[in-house]
């Protein structure tokens, strides 16, 4: 029902009943918000605040997007440190959702990588590949190092695209003179890629395709939905272009390690190629003034996640 108001120049301003209702609804939210905001802002990876739900990323999602092919919808062939990259993402991610920690360094002070890490909080995040990593830290006794839960959690990942494309023990992720230890094979998280990129199909950022190779049939994920991509590719520039804080306690600790991850999984390159050539050295000068820093330093420093900065030792020295 339409309703007229006067002011008091004369003028008529015609309101609807949709108006009002959502005037009532911006004046709700000025004051403080209901239960239903406060719930949101509580949800764990609640950090993409200009998005819906159901295209918030995790980490693991992130480094995964930006080492894809759009079209093609699998990552680059001789990509041999994406599988250990989202290892490190897993830690991460568990860490920032308040599930893991370090050991504490006692008196005589142990370096990051030295220190094991320990179950804070076995409650579910509500993703399986995160519970299951979850799973394995807080029932390993004694508890492992960051750098041993990496490889731990990678074990050997077959993967289907590089079958017949290099020596066995290649795609089998071994090194000749690796020490392999098949009693830890349990440790392993199977077909990472595939059930992330599962989870953003169902986010509507992928799509599901079967290609041919001439000696197997693949499914690959094309990317659907460009747009979110393209803010995820944005988001990385700004961080060490016009948002650049030259203080990496001042940056959001997801988009640091979303940073570091990314060069550690060898996927930062596709999100600066867009890039002029001056940007483009100006990123990679900030990136490499990141990968410089000492994380013994870092991780001293007030309001730091030391898991994070374990990680990014354990992928820097």
């Amino acid at each position: 029902m339409t309703s007229l108001t006067q002011r008091s120049s004369g003028l008529v301003q015609r309101r609807t009943e949709a108006s009002r209702n959502a005037a009532a609804a911006a004046k709700e939210r000025e004051a403080g918000g209901g239960p239903e905001d406060e719930g949101r802002r509580d949800e764990p990876g609640d950090h993409d605040k200009g998005d819906s739900k159901e295209t918030r990323l995790t980490l693991m999602e992130e480094v995964l997007l930006l080492g894809l092919k759009d079209r093609e919808g699998y990552t680059s062939f001789w990509n041999d440190c994406i599988s250990s990259g989202l290892r490190g993402c897993m830690l991460i991610e568990l860490a920032l959702r308040g599930r893991l920690q370090l050991e504490a360094c006692g008196m005589r002070r142990k370096s990051l990588l030295t220190r094991k890490v320990i179950c804070k909080s076995d409650a579910p995040t509500g993703d399986v590949l995160l519970d299951e990593a979850l799973k394995h830290i807080k029932e390993t006794q004694p508890p492992e190092t960051v750098q041993n839960w990496i490889e731990l959690l990678s074990g050997f990942e077959l993967q289907e695209e590089k079958i017949q494309r290099m020596p066995p023990w290649k795609y089998l992720g071994l090194e000749i003179g690796e020490t392999w230890n098949p009693l830890k094979l349990h440790y392993q998280l199977r077909n990472v890629r595939e059930r992330l990129a599962k989870n953003l199909v169902e986010k509507g950022v992928l799509t599901t395709e079967k290609q041919n190779f001439l000696l197997f049939d693949m499914t690959t994920h094309p990317l659907t939905n460009n747009n979110i991509k393209q803010r995820l590719i944005k988001k990385v520039q700004e961080a060490v272009l016009d948002k650049w804080v030259n203080d990496p306690h001042r940056m959001e600790k997801r988009l640091l390690a979303l940073v570091y991850l990314a060069h550690a999984s060898d996927v930062l390159e596709n999100a600066f190629a867009p890039l002029l050539d001056e940007q483009y050295d100006l990123a990679t000068k900030r990136v490499r003034q990141l990968l410089d820093l000492d994380p013994e330093v870092e991780c001293m420093k007030a309001n730091m996640n030391e898991v994070l900065w374990a990680v990014v030792a354990a992928f820097t020295k």
